[in-house]
């Protein structure tokens, strides 16, 4: 979700200043109109250009909620489901798709609703992570079922969704800077916009009614003790402003098995294209394969 102030900056610019004016009079005099407007920033995307995907990929359209999901199919084998984070797009994890493919995988993509070339969700410009959900459920009853699901940022709290309420199951997942609980990024959208508890709590009850969950359940941690675990590996940088580090090490530590792989200076995107982090992902799925064989033969 936007986070109103996460950029660091020692500069408060008048337009700010007159926001979390407004936002503090309305604290007191009308905090549903507050959370009102404080919805919009909670659910708008921010944009990420598109960039190039691998040759040869076989696109694909399927429905998800009454919206067309766009997406791309690579190879043959095994499914790797490639899932982008909030304002991202398909485009973000084409790194990993030749090594996949390569490797005797299938590799899926696709564009979440209202991001890429997806078409906008329930309301355009903003979307979350059960809707989100929604989309890889929708994708997968299609493509079948996962041997390993490698996701990023706000993608890996949608996989959870749907790995606890819809149809998905997986044998590994890879999350990469994973965003753990929503809860997480309120006191920033707080802090930014400069509301407090009275307009906080009408907008947790707005977020119910538009999401269908509790704040509170949005939650990876609690979903993990919800769900059949696969086997998992985090990789997130100790430096993330965006998704928080501490929570993925929580994450891992409440996930019996569970790998952690912490890197410095690659922050939240740079991540992605990372090459130490590509080849990490690569042979973790492959190391699950390699486990199927072992245990067919």
């Amino acid at each position: 979700m936007a986070h109103a102030g996460s950029q660091k900056s020692t500069i408060v610019r008048p337009s700010q200043r007159l926001l979390r004016t407004a936002f503090r009079t309305l604290e007191h005099t009308a905090p549903a109109l507050g959370a009102r407007w404080a919805d919009r920033w909670w659910f708008a995307l921010p944009t990420a250009p598109i960039g190039d995907l691998p040759p040869s990929g076989t696109p694909f359209e399927v429905q998800s909620q009454g919206r067309t999901i766009r997406g791309h199919r690579w190879g043959a084998g095994p499914v790797v489901y490639l899932v982008h984070g909030w304002g991202g797009n398909e485009t973000q994890l084409a790194k990993l798709v030749a090594p996949l493919v390569g490797a005797g995988f299938t590799v899926v993509t696709h564009d979440a609703p209202s991001h890429g070339t997806s078409d906008p969700g329930a309301v355009a410009g903003q979307s979350h992570a059960v809707e989100m959900g929604h989309a890889l459920d929708a994708v997968a009853a299609v493509h079948g079922p996962a041997h390993a699901v490698v996701a990023h940022s706000m993608g890996g709290l949608a996989t959870g969704l749907t790995l606890r309420y819809g149809w998905l199951g997986t044998d590994r997942l890879a999350l990469v800077a994973p965003m753990v609980r929503i809860a997480d990024h309120l006191p920033t959208l707080e802090a930014g916009l400069g509301f407090g508890p009275r307009t906080r709590e009408r907008l947790k009850r707005r977020a119910y009614d538009r999401v269908g969950l509790a704040v509170e359940e949005v939650d990876f941690v609690r979903l993990a003790g919800e769900i059949d675990r696969p086997e998992l590996l985090v990789i997130h940088d100790r430096g993330d402003r965006l998704a928080k580090y501490a929570s993925a090490v929580q994450l891992v530590d409440s996930w019996e098995g569970a790998r952690l792989t912490t890197t410095e200076g690659l922050g939240h995107q740079r991540i992605l294209a990372d090459d130490a982090v590509v080849r990490q992902v690569v042979a973790f799925v492959i190391a699950g394969q390699l486990d199927e064989l072992e245990k067919s033969a």
